[in-house]
């Protein structure tokens, strides 16, 4: 699979908030079990499986069992390579926030300006 493959997958993959849920968890405490992950959201435990199942197809965690525990685990690899690719796009958002900033200083300062006429 090449890098537009993998980063189409990755995108569709987080445009689901119950797998965006999961990972952001899984940022904060990695290595949680499936139960654990399943406690917060409100439906059925097969349905977070699911979730699971494509988040590790797409290689965003990893599953080990040991007895009858199954850890979850973060992988970083596809949402670097996500990551890389809105950075090359960052400049563009830097150059419209800074415009944006200046514009809302300029309106800012001309308020200020009649404020202190009309006293």
């Amino acid at each position: 699979m090449n890098l537009s493959e993998r980063l189409d997958r990755t995108f569709a993959i987080l445009s689901d908030g119950t797998r965006r849920a999961i990972l952001a968890r899984l940022e904060r405490e990695d290595g949680l079990s499936v139960s654990e992950l399943a406690r917060p959201h409100a439906i059925k435990l097969p349905a977070i499986m699911k979730h699971l199942d494509v988040l590790d197809d797409a290689g965003l965690i990893t599953r080990s069992k040991e007895g009858r525990t199954v850890t979850v685990r973060l992988q970083a690899k596809p949402m670097r390579e996500a990551m890389d690719w809105l950075r090359r796009y960052e400049r563009f958002w830097n150059v419209s926030l800074d415009r944006l900033t200046a514009l809302a200083e300029a309106r800012e300062a001309e308020l200020r300006q009649s404020e202190g006429k009309r006293r």
